[in-house]
């Protein structure tokens, strides 16, 4: 039974969004129940309500010259030595009030607005700071005037901060509905607009050569919640010239550029063609996603090495410690969130969610640490291990108080939001994107629907319907499935239900009635793009690890793919020979306290009989075409003879980023998201 906490305090905006499609619902709405999920997110709540207030406030109040209340200065990237320090309380605000609406955590809320009322304390002690009005951060002014003369050289990225904690404010005034909230948002927001206003657009884009964070989003945002058209054109200023022409132009010049510093910039793009309704906005942002999901991402989701952008396709070569970047693949989600809201269709944007999801972000959280720190890389070198960061804070897995690297602050977002994506609606359509156990409380039908799965461990997941009315139901058919089959109270659906597709059920619904989503799942190889030969193995939507315990190993392990077996149809445990020699799989989710193997050398082909499993393969061999997403102005892609993608010994399917087609015994190499199978 859902918990009934009123949470009419929410704030609408007053701006509606162009070109919207599909809605999300609040997290209010929707409640996860018994998984894996739902424990990291228990784990990231005990963190929150253990963290302390007043340490989280020495560097605010230290800055604007108030008492820091007796409170011990907090380490790593929020120590009062470090430059961008401040930056970690956005992230927090916004895990606290994202908290009080999905776990409806009055803690959470509490902190939120007692905490958002003593920076407003920080803001109004400016002057006897010597800041101007409305100015919040945890370090002085006077790095804004550095950066825009060109001499900032302590390493700071001060608008990167500022987003930061805009971000955090507007969400605890949206989200709790908190009236000092607003002020300091729009005490903040009017600072900025007053500082980028003085700036001529030369030096406006010289500034933008720095790290800002999602400026031209939050501003975009703070346009739509008040209609004033000030924060709009601010956000404007944001529009990093030199990142979106060639990306409006399908030009993937990423190489080389920090990837973290680019995603936030597309989401704004995303976001001001939601406030405008100017479509080079939306090219951008589609284009700048398409790029990176085809080109520039490993089988689990992630992007970059050592935070930067290689080489269209250069996967095989960047396989090291410092891969994947637990922010760039939680930015990602945001910006593939706002792109399906306007194109609600298309399921390439969620199976790629889905996997960076599953595959990246739900382990990135440590889950034998009772508060849930988590990794900022996600090491696929041959033997790597989860639990490594920046030594400046402590190196391996965040800590309480002497780390508060960026990841870590996402990584509270990310964990204590995994409701917000399950559904979506439109006036007529209810969505269902992921498949996690959960409750949507439908208020404006006055519908339940509750989603019971083991799912990725099994292949089935049941919709129960309680409540009455008539819409329709779409429920994502992923890519990787084949000879899906939807039941409805024990009768096939009659609904195509092709991979890569929605299966829309139209009818009048009536309490009790039960939908049935059965999604069949085989062992796929998704190739490295630059090597056939080097691949990852995925079972479904699930990328495997082998378990090496302590050995280091320095060259990617031979696995014979003929050799892999299901161990358990209650688990998902496998087993295979690599190097003559026997080794375990597991989800790569569960790949914390131990070293381990995603990328291998490959031989071989899958076995001709599926492996243990709940399923029962259908006579079918033949994936059916998938749903692929293309620029506005489209992306260039290079084709190049390569291997057969196999399943069961099978020429067929797709994987993310790897040889995907096939036509008469000839493979080729596409850089395209999705490709078909001929």
């Amino acid at each position: 039974m859902l918990i009934s906490i009123p949470i009419s305090a929410q704030v609408s905006p007053i701006v509606s969004e162009t070109g919207v499609l599909a809605y999300q619902f609040s997290l209010s709405d929707v409640i996860l129940t018994s998984s894996r999920w739902q424990e990291n997110e228990r784990r990231t709540l005990t963190y929150l309500k253990y963290v302390d207030v007043n340490r989280m406030l020495y560097v605010f109040r230290s800055n604007h010259k108030l008492s820091t209340n007796g409170a011990s200065a907090n380490g790593g990237w929020d120590a009062p030595t470090f430059p961008f320090r401040s930056h970690m309380q956005g992230h927090i605000l916004t895990a606290w009030a994202q908290c009080w609406a999905s776990l409806k955590d009055t803690t959470c809320r509490d902190r939120a607005i007692s905490f958002v009322a003593e920076l407003r304390k920080c803001q109004q002690n400016n002057g006897a700071a010597s800041f101007a009005a409305g100015y919040l951060s945890g370090f002085p002014e006077s790095d804004f005037d550095a950066m825009e003369g060109g001499t900032l050289s302590n390493g700071n990225v001060p608008y990167y901060v500022i987003h930061k904690t805009l971000a955090g404010l507007l969400d605890v005034w949206r989200i709790i509905g908190d009236s000092t909230a607003k002020t300091a948002t729009i005490a903040l927001a009017d600072w900025v607009d007053a500082r980028t206003a003085k700036l001529s657009a030369s030096k406006m884009q010289t500034v933008l050569n720095t790290e800002y964070g999602g400026m031209n989003d939050v501003l975009a945002q703070i346009y739509l919640m008040t209609g004033t058209s000030k924060y709009l054109t601010a956000a404007k200023r944001f529009d990093h010239t030199a990142q979106f022409t060639p990306l409006l132009n399908g030009q993937d010049q990423l190489n080389g550029f920090h990837a973290n510093t680019q995603v936030p910039k597309w989401i704004g793009a995303a976001k001001e063609y939601k406030a405008t309704g100017t479509t080079s906005y939306l090219t951008i942002a589609k284009n700048a996603w398409t790029m990176t999901v085809n080109a520039h991402t490993y089988a689990i989701g992630g992007n970059s090495q050592a935070e930067h952008f290689r080489a269209p396709d250069a996967i095989a070569g960047y396989l090291n410690t410092d891969t994947a970047e637990s922010c760039n693949t939680y930015n990602m989600l945001k910006l593939t969130r706002e792109l399906w809201m306007t194109d609600p269709t298309n399921t390439a944007y969620f199976d790629f969610y889905e996997r960076a999801l599953l595959n990246h972000l739900l382990g990135m959280q440590n889950p034998s640490d009772s508060h849930g720190h988590i990794t900022y890389f996600s090491s696929l070198n041959p033997g790597g291990r989860r639990g490594l960061g920046p030594a400046w804070g402590g190196g391996t897995w965040s800590t309480d108080y002497d780390s508060f690297w960026c990841c870590q602050g996402t990584g509270l977002e990310t964990q204590t939001k995994f409701a917000d994506s399950v559904y979506f609606y439109d006036s007529s359509t209810l969505y269902v994107n992921l498949f996690t156990p959960s409750v949507l409380n439908w208020s404006a039908r006055g519908v339940t629907v509750t989603q019971s799965t083991t799912f990725p461990i099994s292949d089935t997941s049941t919709i129960t319907i309680s409540g009455s009315g008539t819409f329709a139901i779409s429920i994502r058919i992923p890519g990787w499935t084949s000879g899906a089959s939807i039941t409805i109270n024990g009768a096939i659906a009659g609904v195509s239900v092709d991979a890569g597709s929605y299966a829309k059920i139209s009818r009048s619904w009536s309490s009790g009635d039960v939908i049935v989503v059965k999604l069949p799942m085989w062992f796929r190889k998704i190739a490295a793009n630059d090597n056939s030969n080097v691949a990852a193995v995925a079972f479904g939507p699930t990328v495997l690890c082998g378990n090496y315990g302590s050995t280091a190993l320095s060259s990617n392990p031979s696995l014979s793919l003929s050799t892999l077996k299901r161990s358990s149809a209650t688990s998902l445990t496998f087993t295979g020979t690599a190097n003559g020699a026997n080794v375990n799989l597991v989800p790569f989710y569960d790949g914390q306290g131990f070293n381990y193997v995603v990328y291998w050398a490959v031989s071989g082909s899958f076995p001709s009989a599926p492996p243990v499993s709940t399923t029962t393969r259908g006579s079918s061999t033949t994936f059916t075409t998938t749903s692929r997403v293309s620029s506005t102005a489209g992306t260039s892609t290079t084709t190049a003879v390569g291997a057969c993608q196999t399943i069961y010994g099978q020429c067929g399917g797709q994987a993310w980023g790897g040889p995907t087609c096939c036509s008469g015994g000839t493979c080729t190499f596409s850089n395209d998201w999705y490709s078909q199978c001929l």
